[in-house]
């Protein structure tokens, strides 16, 4: 898909989340260049929302830029609705999230609301997921023990260079793993000591996929 094309249907999707949003609602916003897309149709709708819950330090700025009040999940409560993107999701809209490297904060915003909307292209579907690698967030000194319970599993784990996360961790991009049950694969990952968290949105997947394509939004 080209680049242009790719843009056109992030906004497009966008517009079509923003259809999900209500006057006076306490929103979770993601992370992503498709919520990007979101946060500026959200301006553009000039829906009055009471504040925003924020999964990244990134779109924190973005959204202090635009005028919305932004709340710690620990004084908000319960979340109406969170809008984020995906690395990929399946017909059941389970999830891998974690390429831009804010999958922690994003599975605790994404637990903490009541409604849950995904946001992507149609060149996030897949039959299965796992073809784009899994990222996992780990304490640095687990980081080497977690790599090899990876490889015990079937994967191929790559440490992220260069990267640290808003929570000061590290992460694992975990290659050709066999996700056909990604619920069992997240809790057995999860409960690895000096895990934080996996990219896998299993356990609590999306309530609703809007999937931009050729010839408009699908929702899933």
């Amino acid at each position: 898909m080209n680049s242009d094309l790719q843009l056109q249907q992030k906004r497009e999707v966008a517009e079509a989340a923003v259809k999900h949003v209500r006057e006076g609602m306490v929103l979770g916003v993601g992370t992503g260049s498709t919520v990007n897309c979101f946060i500026d149709a959200l301006v553009a709708s000039e829906i009055e929302i009471e504040a925003a819950v924020s999964s990244s330090e990134a779109t924190t700025e973005q959204l202090k830029a635009i005028g919305v009040h932004v709340r710690e999940l620990n004084n908000a409560g319960t979340l109406d609705l969170y809008i984020d993107g995906a690395d990929e999701f399946d017909k059941h809209r389970r999830l891998i999230k974690g390429g831009g490297g804010a999958l922690t904060r994003e599975k605790i915003v994404a637990g903490a609301s009541r409604r849950f909307v995904c946001i992507v292209d149609e060149s996030k579907k897949v039959g299965v997921l796992g073809k784009f690698p899994l990222p996992i967030e780990v304490i640095p000194m687990a980081r080497s023990y977690i790599a090899r319970q990876m490889v015990v599993l079937g994967g191929q784990p790559e440490l992220r260079e260069g990267f640290v996360t808003d929570n000061g961790n590290e992460i694992l991009d975990v290659h050709n793993m066999d996700l056909v049950d990604p619920v069992e694969m997240e809790r057995t990952i999860n409960n690895l000591p000096g895990v934080v968290t996996c990219g896998l949105f299993a356990i609590r997947p999306a309530d609703v996929v809007l999937m931009a394509t050729a010839n408009g939004v699908v929702e899933v």
